[in-house]
Formats: structure tokens, sequence, C-alpha cells
């Protein structure tokens, strides 16, 4: 937003100075090269996200003059609350949710959660499900938006020697069959109990990687030993690390599942493989449809054997393979570079500064 906004945006960052990841723990640092102001700020409690709160440090903060202050915490957790009471009149307040069901909080979160959309002057998700959702909560008297999440083409892109030295790195030979990727959390929602069945039925060569860490990992490693060599199990890596493990995969698997509380609500990995021009299977939960459009392949969420087929056909396809990767990062370039995702917050911030203050 600092580089799209030039000189009629001043943007700064105000982040917990350390936060509990959902894979491994988190320190914020800023980026060479970075135009936004970063201000850290204590985080307390992080552990937990609906309890989690801010310290003295972002009170401060926000109480200077801000024209719009963009919350990227949920509405109906502490912290959102807390920067919605502390957030001037004056300022426009901004939420983003990843809600994308209609659920039904007890207090004191519901209160919370209704405290916050009074208070904002907009909202935003991350795809029409999520504005569906909201809507039917009844929060259609706001602004509201769907924005998706972005990824840099400077980090993330074709980088076939980067890939290599991670086969190698983790005891291959370059040479070998097809490599299936997952990257995330390991756990039943993010469906690898689908990806594990539909690897036992495909009778192609292939080879897998799961790169990540989560309460199946114990699971995970079970199944894999009676692969042997062909599986690898992967800690949770740095970001920054991440595109070169996309790039040693030849198809990334994102097989999530829905749960009575959660669908998926975006799907980073997809974008991120795109971007890498890695092709993609995904499951029909949530918003992973819209994300990935034509540029990949859906297949429904608790069909094992629509899996083993699709890795069958992909797996024996080179080409399949190319053209997929290339329509995905066609894909990335027309709808989820950083910087449209920059431009499309920056007009919505601009039709909220054409209001009057709420």
């Amino acid at each position: 937003m600092s580089k799209v906004g030039g000189d009629k945006w001043e943007v700064t960052v105000a982040a917990p100075a350390f936060f509990h990841g959902d894979l491994q723990p988190i320190k914020t640092a800023k980026f060479d090269g970075e135009q936004a102001t970063l201000e850290l700020v204590p985080a307390y409690l992080s552990a937990i996200p609906h309890l989690f709160f801010y310290g003295r440090r972002l009170h401060d903060l926000l109480r200077e003059h801000w024209d719009i202050v963009h919350c990227w915490e949920e509405p109906y957790i502490l912290a959102g609350g807390q920067v919605a009471f502390w957030t001037p009149i004056r300022s426009r307040l901004v939420f983003w949710t990843g809600q994308t069901r209609v659920k039904h909080y007890p207090p004191p979160f519901a209160q919370i959660e209704r405290y916050c959309f009074n208070r904002c002057a907009g909202w935003l998700t991350r795809g029409q499900l999520g504005i569906d959702a909201m809507l039917e909560r009844g929060h259609h008297n706001r602004p509201f938006a769907a924005i998706g999440l972005g990824v840099d083409l400077e980090v993330f892109f074709p980088d076939r020697d980067a890939g290599l030295k991670v086969i190698r790195d983790l005891g291959w030979p370059e040479t070998g069959a097809p490599v299936v990727g997952y990257t995330g959390r390991f756990t039943e929602e993010k469906g690898l109990g689908t990806l594990m069945a539909a690897l036992d039925q495909v009778a192609t060569p292939w080879r897998a990687i799961f790169l990540g860490g989560g309460p199946l990992r114990e699971a995970l490693a079970t199944w894999a030993a009676r692969y042997e060599d062909r599986v690898r199990i992967v800690p949770a890596v740095s970001h920054e690390r991440v595109p070169a493990y996309l790039n040693a995969f030849d198809v990334l698997c994102a097989p999530s599942r829905t749960t009575p509380n959660w669908r998926e609500v975006f799907g980073r990995m997809v974008i991120e493989a795109f971007a890498c021009e890695v092709p993609v299977l995904a499951s029909d939960s949530g918003e992973l449809p819209s994300v990935v459009g034509d540029a990949g392949l859906i297949l429904p969420e608790h069909d094992v054997n629509a899996w083993a087929r699709a890795l069958e056909n992909l797996l024996g396809s080179p080409e399949l393979r190319s053209d997929l990767g290339k329509r995905g990062a066609d894909r990335v370039e027309r709808n989820f570079t950083w910087t449209a995702v920059a431009r499309k917050h920056l007009e919505f911030f601009e039709r909220l500064l054409d209001q009057p203050v709420r």
C-alpha cells in the first residue's frame, strides 16, 4: 500500500513483536527496503486467539491521528474489541474477518462482535462466502468488500535449481518419480486423511513431501513408514524458505475438508504454488474453487477415488502439469499480486473517506 499509494498515503503497520503461530513462534521483523513504518507492540496470551490482548503501546498509537485504522483481528475476539474501543471516532475503522459461516458466540464474544460492527466504518472478507455469512448475520449497514490475499512475485517464482537443491537435501536423487507436495497444518480439516488415502491408490510412481506441523504428525509418520524412502515429513520452515519447497513439487495438493465450524477461508498455499508454476489439485471446500478458478483442478473434498484418479492423470502427464502451471502463473499475475491487492484496499479506503464519520 505504501508503494501503490505513493505521496497520497502514508502507511504505519502495528504488529505484535512476538506471537505464537499455528506452526511455529513468530518474531516480527522489518524487511529490507520496506516503505511502511513498522511499530512493534506487545501482545499477551497470544497462544489463545480469542483471549489474547494488546498493551498500552497500541492504545497510545491508536490515539494518534489516523484517517483509516485497518484491523486484522477478528471482530469477536478480545484484541479486536480493544482496537475498536481505542480507535478515536474521528478515524474510520475497518475490520477484516475470516468467518465463512454463520456463527453465534457465547458471552462476552457475541457482545464484542456486536460492538465492533456497530463501531466500524466498513468491513472486509477474503471472499464471497464471508460476505454471505456476514450479511446473514445482519451486518449490511456498512460498506463491505471481498479482497483476497496476495503473493510477492519477487519471492515466489519458478526456480528449478532451488527445487533440485531441496530434493538433494532430502536425500533423494534429482531424477525420479514426480513429487506430490502438501504445505500447511497437519489437521483433519486440512484433509490429510483424504490425501493419504488417495496416494494409497495411486499406481503411478510418486514421491511426497509434507511440509508443516500439527496434531496429525504422528499419524502421518506412521502412514509414511509404509512407503520407506518415498515420503519426507519436513517441520514448518520460515516463510522465505517456502518457495524452494514449492519448486520441488510437481503438484501441490490442497485437500481441505469442511467441518461444522470451519471451511477453507482462502488457501494462500494455492496462489503461492501458482506463482511458482506448480499445478494445483484442490478440494471444493470454502473459497478454494473461487481462488483456483480454471487454473487448477477442483475435486470433491471427501471423494478419495476422485483424488486418486486426478493424481494418476496429473503425475502421468508432464504436458498437463505444464499447462496448469502456466495457467496458475497467469491467474496470479492478473488477480493476486500484492500490488493488485493493495490497490483494492486503497480504493475501498477512499470510498470510506468520502463518507461522513459514524
